[in-house]
């Protein structure tokens, strides 16, 4: 039974307290695209995309104007790119990219992602022309988003890829300067990525994945944030237990969003992401709940406790609230697209190093960070595995969103606008890690990695 006064929470939370839908995202198998001809390969994405997703926008705008609940974003994500081209006679995947931009400007999405591939233990042939290709991908589109998975827990970490990582993103910050770096945060350097993860920018399609599928992602810190205004100086027990139901009625209307448009699309219904994501609007930071708890400010000695309590909190209500969650699910702490974290990081108060510590215990990683214009591509390298490092000893996913933002200095800022928000340049350790990137090859999975 849903009661009136369940009712009314939800509609305080969507009115009052920046509770929304943060994306529907379409996943799209391509393998049937694959051909040796990239004309053809590019015709075959083109039409299949916009065959399948022609109606993902009006659908999303149509629940969300009949349920009065926001759906931020509508997005698609595809199977990596460098699996579809391989056969494809071309060391350029760019017209790929701009076949999927195009694609995705016809159906009116936001972002597409998939232009991604998948190296944890090595590299084919198409995945390096992939790699290669994604400086100029990002620079000459606007909708496509990349992501190479450089680490798994089985297989170790890939430092041969690592170290490519770190000049694809200098690279890619050059190509567009004048847009302070705008390519790199379409970008996504992955440890453990996962196969159904909605957001951007590290969405793909996986190889385990249905012919087409729909995934929601949810979000809402700032409905936590006010659960917590109403016990203060409670202990922590009591926090955990707020926090859990109020994750619970988010997803609860997650999967409701998420089964509405499977039935309306004749799609399949995959999974419910109920990842915290903030954004640059005022209430709706992840960053705000961690001072609730009673933290002068976030980035002080107790934030990697209170993150893992909320992280912890948010996925035992989530996952008693639809029977396919999934995707990242957790607390995000990206940056430039939390108003409390780049107060924090303005302030001195948050830290690279600091952040490193938090994404021990919550979703994803080092997100949407903004570094000085002329920070070493094998500092970018070092910074890529100590995250990778985190993921595989830890059997999570940890990921890497930096921005070495052309002729910017610590002080300055970069702004991206929207949903990305503005990046404060934030200092990195200048001590020299060339020699240790240098070395390439493979660090070994861990020993736990053997369990069955």
């Amino acid at each position: 039974m849903i009661h009136a006064n369940e009712i009314l929470q939800t509609i305080e939370m969507i009115d009052q307290q920046h509770l929304d839908i943060r994306t529907i995202t379409m996943g799209i198998s391509l393998r049937d695209c694959a051909d040796s001809d990239v004309t053809a390969c590019c015709g075959k994405i083109y039409d299949k995309v916009t065959r399948l997703a022609r109606n993902l926008v009006k659908t999303g705008s149509d629940i969300e104007s009949e349920f009065g609940i926001p759906i931020v974003n509508k997005r698609i994500s595809v199977t990596p790119i460098a699996l579809v081209a391989e056969s494809c006679q071309t060391e350029d995947y760019v017209p790929i990219a701009k076949a999927l931009d195009a694609a995705a400007k016809e159906v009116g999405v936001n972002f597409i992602g998939g232009f991604s591939a998948l190296v944890h233990k090595g590299f084919t042939n198409g995945d390096r022309r992939l790699i290669a290709s994604i400086p100029r991908a990002l620079a000459e589109t606007e909708r496509v988003c990349a992501s190479v998975n450089i680490a798994t827990t089985k297989a170790g970490i890939n430092m041969d890829a690592v170290a490519l990582m770190g000049r694809v993103i200098k690279e890619s910050a050059g190509l567009t300067a004048k847009d302070g770096g705008m390519a790199c945060a379409k970008l996504v350097v992955f440890a453990n990525a996962v196969e159904d993860n909605p957001f951007m920018a590290g969405a793909f399609h996986g190889v385990g994945e249905p012919e087409c599928v729909i995934n929601v992602g949810v979000s809402g810190p700032g409905v936590v944030y006010h659960a917590l205004q109403s016990i203060k100086g409670q202990p922590f027990d009591v926090v955990a237990e707020t926090i859990k139901k109020t994750a619970f009625r988010v997803t609860r209307m997650g999967q409701l969003v998420a089964q509405e448009a499977s039935r309306r699309l004749g799609v399949p219904f995959g999974i419910v992401d109920l990842s915290l994501a903030p954004t640059p609007a005022i209430g709706d930071s992840v960053a705000d709940i961690l001072e609730e708890m009673g933290l002068s400010s976030v980035g002080a000695h107790g934030t990697t406790a209170a993150l893992a309590l909320l992280n912890d909190a948010v996925k035992k209500g989530g996952v008693m609230a639809s029977s396919h969650v999934g995707g990242l699910s957790g607390a995000f702490i990206p940056v430039s697209e939390d108003a409390g974290m780049i107060k924090a990081a303005q302030s001195g108060a948050l830290t690279i190093e600091k952040l490193e510590a938090m994404t021990c215990v919550c979703s994803v990683g080092l997100d949407m960070i903004a570094v000085p214009g002329d920070t070493p591509w094998e500092t970018i390298a070092a910074i890529i595995a100590d995250e990778a490092a985190i993921g595989v000893i830890n059997n999570k996913t940890t990921a890497v969103r930096l921005i070495p933002a052309p002729g910017k200095k610590i002080g300055d800022s970069v702004d991206f606008g929207g949903l990305l928000g503005t990046a404060p340049i934030m200092p990195v350790n200048p001590c020299d890690s060339g020699v240790f990137i240098g070395r390439g090859g493979r660090i070994p999975a861990p020993l736990h990695s053997l369990r069955n």
